[in-house]
């Protein structure tokens, strides 16, 4: 706070009396009334800092009390879930998890033992339980099984690759799910019956051969569009192609090309 100056006495002034008594009376008592109130005022700053100081202190005391909470929580968390930073050659056991250094998902052990491959890049061993996918987001599958999805309006760039099954045997319970193109080389006369089937399934079928033996069709009730309606008659060459669709509850079968 601005204090009031002293004035200065000249001891050759006329009125020196007048101005030592104005002195005594009037501004040295002004001047100590002006130096106790800015004590007054420099003790109540230093008293401020002082608390201020010792709220900053606790402050920094309470923040680093949080940050460790915080990370006894977190470990807490990792170890509750098991999961630990996936590290090359270590030996893990069936279904345990870690997070792969490479893309920070977590993996969950398919097969015990140890390897060098990252889990991102090693899906024999390893099978992922996390991924960022978002509404809007682009995301890339490798190697991953998507059961039963629901895609509108899907580009596939790069094609797609069905699933080749082969039958055996001489009744054969043909389901879809085994494959979308499935091979069969006849070993006697066999009667196929119907696996598990919904509608909108479809399976192409590559016979091999009709020389010696023959298919009955009866157990699939199938409801053949070519051929004047019957079953085809196989080639008793090589492969004779045989697609089989189902609508609503009907199985349809219709022969491919006439080779």
């Amino acid at each position: 706070m601005p204090m009031t100056p002293l004035p200065t006495l000249d001891r050759t002034s006329a009125t020196f009396k007048t101005d030592v008594d104005d002195f005594f009376a009037t501004d040295l008592p002004l001047f100590v009334t002006e130096a106790n109130a800015l004590e007054t005022a420099v003790d109540a700053d230093k008293t401020a800092a002082a608390n201020s100081a010792s709220s900053a202190s606790t402050s920094a005391s309470e923040a680093s009390a949080s940050a460790t909470t915080a990370s006894a929580a977190a470990t807490s968390a990792i170890a509750a879930s098991n999961i630990t930073v996936w590290v090359s050659g270590t030996t893990y056991a069936l279904y345990d998890m870690v997070i792969s250094p490479a893309d920070y998902q977590s993996y969950r052990r398919k097969v015990a033992g140890a390897g060098t491959t990252d889990p991102s890049a090693d899906s024999t061993n390893w099978e992922i339980v996390s991924t960022n996918v978002t509404a809007t987001s682009t995301t890339t599958f490798t190697n991953k099984t998507l059961t039963s999805p629901t895609m509108s309006g899907a580009i596939l760039n790069d094609g797609y690759t069905e699933e080749v099954f082969a039958i055996s045997g001489t009744t054969p319970a043909l389901s879809p799910s085994d494959g979308s193109i499935q091979t069969w080389t006849l070993t006697a006369s066999s009667t196929p019956t119907a696996g598990t089937w919904n509608a909108g399934q479809s399976i192409i079928l590559m016979i091999d051969d009709g020389t010696d033996y023959t298919i009955t069709w009866t157990s699939l009730a199938v409801t053949w569009k070519t051929d004047g309606g019957s079953a085809p008659t196989l080639n008793t060459t090589g492969e004779t192609a045989i697609s089989l669709w189902k609508v609503g509850t009907t199985i349809y079968g219709a022969r491919v090309g006439n080779a």
